[in-house]
């Protein structure tokens, strides 16, 4: 894209007295909302430039491209402009997940629940698996600087089964947190739950990436015990 079409595209953007825009990315793949976040005129160039996902960060006060410490870096397939030139689409692939916090979206803490219909364009939980594996192995062949795959890889894997440990210990108590309460107070174990059971996925697909067990694996090992009975469980203490 040249200087020229750069400048004729953003001349439709409508920037706030800040100077900037607000930006929803979304997953091109799934359709899931990741996150919102802000652009200037420098950071949407350079978006429409190189395709990588770029905003402003109002908090450090400076261009910020996603995943440029994290690893999880945004490859922006589209960027759309609203009708009223106020609001920018970025549609994306994602790399690792989209928050801060680890979760695959930002927009993980429900203020009204969903109805039991399946929602059409959310995620399944085999495919985000099979893609967060696979950005777990990618990072351990390549060992980005920064990246927290390769700073756990470094420790070792006595580090990794630790993280195990803590997080299935999280996702206990916010499961019992979650069975008791106020409404106010299950709602938000529940959002907590969600995420501690990702921490606890992710740590888990990590673990198995570093000895080389997949994800379909397991899946097959499980499809072998579907409808079966009589399967032996853990032995009961005593």
């Amino acid at each position: 894209m040249t200087a020229t079409d750069l400048s004729t595209g953003l001349s439709a953007v409508k920037f706030g007295p800040d100077g900037l825009v607000p930006v929803v990315t979304q997953d091109a793949e799934t359709g899931v909302v990741l996150m919102q976040a802000y652009a200037d005129r420098e950071a949407l160039e350079h978006t429409l430039a190189t395709r990588q996902g770029t905003y402003f960060s109002r908090s450090r006060n400076e261009l910020w491209i996603k995943g440029l410490t994290s690893g999880n870096v945004q490859q922006v397939v589209s960027v759309s402009l609203d009708c009223d030139g106020d609001s920018v689409l970025y549609r994306v692939k994602q790399s690792g997940p989209a928050c801060h916090t680890g979760a695959y979206s930002c927009f993980y803490t429900p203020l009204l629940e969903e109805l039991e219909e399946d929602v059409p364009g959310a995620p399944t939980l085999d495919t985000v698996l099979e893609r967060v594996y696979a950005t777990v192995q990618e990072r351990l062949r390549t060992l980005p600087e920064k990246s927290y795959v390769a700073r756990l890889h470094a420790g070792g894997l006595d580090r990794v089964l630790k993280k195990i440990v803590e997080e299935s210990g999280e996702v206990l108590l916010a499961a019992k947190n979650a069975a008791t309460g106020s409404l106010e107070e299950k709602s938000a174990a529940r959002a907590e739950l969600r995420t501690e059971v990702a921490d606890l996925f992710f740590h888990t697909l990590f673990a198995m990436a570093e000895v080389g067990v997949t994800p379909a694996e397991v899946a097959a090992v499980l499809e072998e015990r579907e409808g079966r009975s009589g399967l032996k469980g853990p032995k009961e203490a005593g």
